[in-house]
C-alpha cells in the first residue's frame, strides 16, 4: 500500500528525510512556515506544499520535523480538524513529554493517531535512512506507515506509551551534552601530560570510558575542525533546558548535570547559538 507521506519543517532533518524518501521512491510533499526554505526544498526537486492545511488534508502519515514543543503545538492547532480519519503523525522533534501526551488525547478524539518519535544521528542519518528513532503511543497506528519508517531509521526503540519518547530523548540529550563537556576535559588532562588528543581518544575508545562523543563527534567534528554535525549550540541550550524542566516537574535532583548546564549556559558569552554544538570543546571557565 502506498502511503501518503507530508513533512512539516525543511530544515536539515525534515529536508534530508524527503531528499531520502524521494530516492526510495516513495511518495513526499513537505511545507515548511519559511518562504526561502520552501523555495530552496522546490530548487533542489522537492515537492512542496500549496499550505499547511493542504498538506495535512491529503496525507496518511505527517511526519513533524520541528525546533521545539510551542512550534509542534502550533502545527496541531492548525491541522488537527483536517487531518484525515486514520492518518497517523509522527513527532520526530525534540519536544515535551506533556505536549506529546496531550495532542495524543486531542488526537485519539478526533480520529487520527499522534506519536512521538524523536530521532538520533543527525541531518547525515536523515539523509542516509539510519537515523534511531524512539517511540512513544500507539504501536498498532503506526504498523500502518512502518514502511516509510523502514526508509528513514536503522533502529527503532519502543520505550513506552505517549510522551516516553520524548523523555527518552531528553535523557539521551542530557548524556551527549555531558560528553561533549567531560570528554573536552578529559583530553585538557591528556595534553597537560603530554598525550596527543587523537591518541589519547584512541585509549579511552579502547576502554570503559568511551562514548559516542569520543568514538564519532571528535573524529567526525571537532579534531578536523570541521564543526559541521547540522546541529546547533541553541538546540543542545534548549534541550539541556528540557532535561533540567523535566527534572523539576518530577521533583528530582540532578546534582552532576547542574554542573554540566552551567557549562553550557555559561558558554552562550563566547559561542552563538547558531555554532555548531561540538564547538563546546572551545568553552573555558571565566576562572580557568
Amino acid at each position: 500500500m502506498t502511503v501518503r507521506t507530508g513533512i512539516v519543517g525543511g530544515g536539515n532533518m525534515g529536508g534530508n528525510m524527503a531528499r531520502r524518501l524521494l530516492e526510495c521512491g516513495a511518495g513526499v510533499s513537505v511545507f515548511d512556515a519559511s518562504e526561502a526554505v520552501r523555495d530552496a526544498l522546490g530548487k533542489a526537486g522537492v515537492p512542496v506544499a500549496t499550505s499547511l492545511a493542504a498538506l495535512a488534508a491529503s496525507v496518511d502519515l505527517l511526519i513533524l520535523s520541528l525546533p521545539r514543543a510551542d512550534n509542534v503545538e502550533r502545527v496541531m492547532g492548525e491541522v488537527h480538524v483536517v487531518l484525515p480519519d486514520g492518518s497517523v503523525v509522527l513527532d520526530t522533534s525534540t519536544s515535551e513529554p506533556a505536549t506529546s501526551q496531550r495532542l495524543s488525547t486531542q488526537a485519539s478524539a478526533r480520529g487520527y493517531t499522534f506519536i512521538d518519535g524523536p530521532v538520533s544521528g543527525g541531518p547525515s542519518a536523515a539523509s542516509t535512512g539510519s537515523m534511531t528513532m524512539l517511540l512513544g503511543g500507539d504501536m498498532q497506528a503506526l504498523g500502518r506507515v512502518i514502511s516509510i519508517l523502514d526508509h528513514l531509521t536503522a533502529k527503532r526503540v519502543v520505550v513506552g506509551s505517549s510522551g516516553a519518547g520524548h523523555a527518552a530523548k531528553i535523557a539521551n540529550n542530557l548524556l551527549c551534552a555531558a560528553n561533549l563537556v567531560l570528554v573536552a576535559e578529559a583530553i585538557k588532562i591528556g595534553e597537560a601530560a603530554g598525550i596527543p588528543a587523537a591518541s589519547l581518544l584512541e585509549g579511552v575508545n579502547a576502554g570503559s570510558g568511551r562514548s559516542a562523543v569520543s568514538e564519532i563527534n571528535y573524529p567526525r567534528w571537532i579534531l578536523n575542525e570541521s564543526f559541521d554535525s547540522g546541529f546547533t549550540m541553541g538546540l543542545m541550550r534548549k534541550d539541556v533546558r528540557l532535561a533540567l524542566t523535566l527534572a523539576e516537574q518530577y521533583g528530582i535532583a540532578l546534582p552532576g548535570f547542574d554542573c554540566i548546564a552551567r557549562v553550557w549556559e555559561s558558554s552562550a558569552g563566547t559561542l552563538s547559538d547558531s555554532a555548531d554544538f561540538n564547538e563546546i570543546h572551545r568553552f573555558e571557565a571565566p576562572d580557568a
